[in-house]
């Protein structure tokens, strides 16, 4: 919320300035920020659902604010295919034979 306080800040000012660099949050920072645990973050990282992370040493990760910012404003839009979890299954009709739901 903080991050995105701060680009809105940026951008009622006008357009902003090509010349700053861009932010650069750590793991913490970002977990801060998004309601999901580490494990949901690399799972969705792998599956190309987040913004891919990038090592700027070989033991320090990071993500660009911008990019956190523009997922989270993807996540907002409303989208009727978008899938429930991976645990939840429609149930289609109940079949001639045997009366139990097909659960395909």
């Amino acid at each position: 919320m903080i991050a995105a306080k701060r680009l809105e800040a940026d951008t009622e000012d006008g357009a902003t300035d090509k010349s700053r660099p861009r932010r650069m949050l750590n793991e913490k920072q970002v977990l801060d920020i998004v309601p999901l645990s580490r494990t949901s973050i690399y799972r969705l990282e792998r599956a190309g659902k987040f913004p891919r992370s990038t090592y700027i040493s070989a033991n320090r990760r990071i993500w660009y604010e911008d990019d956190i910012v523009a997922w989270q404003n993807a996540v907002d839009e409303f989208d009727p295919n978008r899938g429930r979890g991976k645990g939840r299954r429609r149930v289609r009709a109940v079949t001639a034979f045997g009366g139990k739901a097909d659960t395909r």
